[in-house]
C-alpha cells in the first residue's frame, strides 16, 4: 500500500467554489479525475497496493481511456477475461494486473449492489469515520490501512466534514 506520510506532505487545496484541488498525481487530467469521480477515488484506493501511489493513483484514469467510463455497474458486468485483458494492455494498470484487476471488479461489484452504483454512497451520511470505515471494510481490496488512508483523504484533501476522522487515522497530522 502507499505511504500515509505522502499524503500528509501535501497541503489540501480548494477552489473558490470549495472543490477539492486534487495533486496525488503528475498527470492534471487524472487528479481532474479523482477530484470529480468517487467512483474514480474508490477504485484509486483499492490500486493503491504495492505499486508508487501515483501509479495508483493514475490508474482509474487509464481505465476510463481503455473502457470509455468507470460505471461500475457495466465493469462489474463485463467478461473477468475481458476485463482483465484491458487491465493488462502496455503499459499495465497495476503491476499485478490479474488479481487487482479482479480486486478492482470485485469492488465494482459492491458499489453496484451495495451502494446504487455510486462510491460516494459509501462515505455520505454517515454518522462518523467509524462508520464509514466499517462501509469501507465491505468493499473487496480495502483493509484495515487503506480504510484509515481514505478517511484522511476524504476528511482533509476533500474537505469532508466526518466527524471522529483524526481520532482513526495512524498518523499526526499538521494543523
Amino acid at each position: 500500500m502507499g505511504n500515509p506520510a505522502m499524503y500528509i506532505d501535501l497541503a489540501p487545496e480548494f477552489t473558490d467554489s470549495g472543490e477539492p484541488v486534487i495533486r496525488f498525481t503528475n498527470n492534471d487530467e487524472a487528479n481532474a479525475l479523482l477530484a470529480s469521480d468517487p467512483n474514480a477515488l474508490l477504485i484509486a484506493i483499492v490500486l493503491d497496493q504495492q505499486i508508487a501511489t501515483t501509479k495508483a493513483f493514475s490508474g482509474p484514469l487509464d481505465l476510463k481511456q481503455r473502457l470509455g467510463h468507470l460505471d461500475p455497474a457495466r465493469i462489474a458486468d463485463m467478461d473477468e477475461d475481458e476485463f482483465l485483458t484491458v487491465f493488462r494492455e502496455k503499459p499495465a494498470i497495476h503491476r499485478f494486473p490479474a488479481s487487482m484487476g479482479k480486486r478492482v471488479q470485485s469492488a465494482c461489484a459492491t458499489v453496484r449492489d451495495e451502494y446504487d452504483n455510486d462510491a460516494a454512497n459509501i462515505w455520505d451520511n454517515q454518522p462518523d469515520a467509524r462508520a464509514i470505515m466499517k462501509r469501507l471494510g465491505g468493499v473487496p481490496g480495502v483493509g484495515p490501512a487503506k480504510q484509515k488512508i481514505a478517511i484522511l483523504l476524504l476528511a482533509r484533501y476533500y474537505g469532508m466534514d466526518i466527524p471522529g476522522w483524526r481520532d482513526v487515522i495512524p498518523v499526526a497530522l499538521p494543523d
